[in-house]
């Protein structure tokens, strides 16, 4: 199989969708890689190391799209690139197509088979494609939160640790999945006040065991609205596979934050859980409602280009080989899990989040014809 790998055009993604060492693995197993020039550059790949693996270097994105049977990328195609699909040709990479449905309508025009990363399962239930970029996003997020409380940087001049007689930061994280668990634990790093909050006991039992710094609170609305009124940093960490995020922070919550305050809404790709979060980008990265500052950037794991696409890589590979390997049809028919993964098929939505959230026809991977 002809395997692409196209520079990401999305503001500010700095990753890249395959290292040298997966090039390498794909070589090995009688692949051909063909990898954008300078598709690696900004993580500190350079176009050397890929020749070294055995890849070609291509010109530009439409010699990718144009000569490759799978397209290897990491953040979802924009529309130049969704212009470049064909009919027959694979698509592996994040999609988040929930939120969004002119993508999902024009990857259905497209003809293209689009496989998402993070519905991709694992056979103990979890997202094994979406774990490493959540624990980057969670990681993140309270440096970023502790980046927007200071003053120079319009918040309320709160040190997120505090300092002996004055007290720390409250950090409120809205989910105790993998992201919310990687933001709980910075947060406690960092000195902060932190409470989590989750609808799920054996998640708080969880957190409870291996945070027990860490304040643990069942999630009704009552509950919501008082944790959410004394954050000085909420961090949005709502997961519903596939599916729109839902919205738990009201407006009116909202207002009722301290002036100055921040929102760091890692739920943000799948729509977000406040209902004042809107997408966001590196290159203008906040805005200010209600008195709040948001942060909502759709790629939050691009600021660490390197690190997110080495992790990334190390969940991905065996994927991608699989792909290679037996082709899409006899690879999803002997993994259930990868099959959870596809999306879009020849103009059908293939998962029923997605459909379910647009509103649109579902069909059901295995009724495809062969």
């Amino acid at each position: 199989m002809r395997v692409g790998v196209p520079t990401e055009i999305k503001d500010h993604e700095d990753r890249v969708g395959l290292v040298p060492s997966s090039v390498a693995e794909l070589v090995h197993h009688g692949h051909e890689v063909l990898v954008q020039k300078g598709a690696g550059d900004a993580a500190g790949l350079t176009d050397d190391q890929y020749v070294a693996a055995g890849a070609r270097i291509a010109a530009d994105a439409d010699e990718i799209f144009r000569a490759c049977d799978m397209v290897v990328k990491v953040k979802e195609p924009l529309a130049p690139e969704r212009k470049k699909l064909r009919p027959g040709q694979v698509l592996f990479t994040y999609l988040h197509l929930a939120p969004d449905p002119e993508q999902t309508r024009e990857l259905m025009q497209s003809g293209a088979t689009a496989i998402a990363y993070e519905t991709v399962t694992s056979p103990s239930g979890g997202l094994p494609l979406l774990t490493p970029m959540s624990e980057i996003a969670g990681r993140l997020a309270p440096q970023v939160g502790a980046r927007y409380l200071e003053r120079t940087s319009g918040g309320r001049g709160v040190l997120l640790g505090g300092v002996p007689g004055v007290p720390p930061a409250d950090v409120v994280v809205l989910g105790g999945g993998v992201s919310g668990t990687h933001a709980a634990t910075i947060a406690l790093g960092m000195g902060a006040i932190v409470t989590v909050v989750d609808r799920s006991a054996e998640v708080l039992r969880r957190i409870a065991v291996q945070l027990p710094d860490a304040r643990t609170i069942f999630s009704t609305r009552d509950a919501l609205k008082e944790v959410v009124r004394r954050a000085d940093l909420l961090i949005g960490a709502v997961l519903v596979p596939g599916a729109a995020a839902p919205k738990l922070v009201t407006r009116e919550m909202v207002k009722s934050m301290k002036p100055a305050s921040v929102i760091v809404d890692i739920a943000i790709d799948q729509g977000g859980c406040c209902e004042t979060s809107k997408p966001t980008s590196h290159s203008h990265p906040v805005y200010v409602e209600e008195g709040v500052t948001h942060f909502c950037v759709t790629n939050m794991p691009g600021a660490v280009a390197r690190t997110s696409t080495f992790a990334l890589n190390n969940a991905t590979l065996p994927f991608v080989l699989a792909l290679a390997d037996k082709g899409w049809r006899k690879a999803i028919a002997e993994d259930p899990h990868l099959r959870n993964g596809l999306n879009i098929h020849a103009g059908k939505v293939t998962c029923r989040p997605v459909a379910e959230a647009l509103g649109l026809p579902y069909t059901a991977p295995d009724s495809l014809p062969a």
